[in-house]
């Protein structure tokens, strides 16, 4: 165990030391969720269908949408380090297997922590406002990284099947729908019946009924807590052992 914690420290720092030489893609990464928190919130409006106000509602479905969003830069650092070699070398060394997708998602956790920090304090800028205590607080902040955890290892996984930094954007793709088919922006009841199902049984719609709930927020519904629990567990139980079993398949 002290092995597998000791290879996957480093191989986090590893990426870490990447934020250093890559500040672009990390402001990019920052930014572009604010960008489209600030572009529904005072451009595109919503709130069809919405008691109370619509920042309220907004907010906690932003935070959930960039829980699901920027995997891009994982898979393709993913993606490069085999496109050059780097994980077959990796693999060559006395170290834990797995310790390299592990240290990739606990490096993106620490910049997801970050994102929502800023989309907090942006938020609270809006004039968005935590109406629960600091204990519920901080199990929607939780729920928001375990869909998060969830959301790395699904595109870890897609990047090992790609294999090549080219054909991400292809793959990355798929990941879309899960954003936009929620209910980040409009509730469910102001779409036709067939769609709102849809959208009512998105992952991230449950973390967003879920976290909107414990911010005593408009749009939210107890009853989702256990969903927002089960889905991230669930899709961590099939893709997590899939993506370490592609990784060690690679050279073989």
């Amino acid at each position: 165990m002290t092995h597998v914690l000791s290879d996957s420290w480093t191989m986090t720092r590893r990426e870490l030391a990447r934020w250093g030489r890559q500040p672009v893609t990390v402001v990019v990464n920052l930014v572009f969720p604010v960008m489209l928190l600030l572009m529904f919130g005072y451009l595109v409006g919503g709130g069809r269908g919405l008691s109370g106000d619509y920042v309220d509602y907004l907010v906690p479905g932003m935070l959930a949408l960039t829980m699901a969003f920027g995997l891009e830069g994982t898979m393709i650092a993913v993606t490069r380090d085999l496109d050059k070699g780097v994980v077959d070398r990796f693999r060559s060394l006395p170290m834990t297997n797995g310790a390299v997708l592990v240290g990739r998602s606990a490096a993106d956790m620490l910049q997801s922590v970050l994102g929502l920090v800023v989309m907090i304090g942006v938020g609270s800028a809006l004039g968005w406002r935590v109406h629960g205590g600091p204990g519920a607080f901080l199990g929607a902040v939780g729920l928001l990284l375990l869909f998060r955890f969830a959301m790395l290892w699904i595109g870890i996984f897609l990047a090992l099947v790609a294999g090549k930094p080219e054909l991400v954007q292809a793959v990355q793709i798929l990941v879309w729908p899960v954003g936009f088919l929620s209910n980040a922006f409009a509730t469910p009841d102001s779409m036709p019946g067939w769609l709102g199902t849809v959208v009512e049984w998105n992952p991230m719609s449950q973390t967003a009924t879920a976290v909107r709930d414990l911010f005593g927020g408009p749009g939210g519904e107890a009853g989702h807590v256990w969903a927002a629990v089960a889905w991230p567990l669930a899709l961590l139980a099939v893709f997590f052992p899939l993506a370490v079993a592609k990784f060690g398949r690679l050279s073989r």
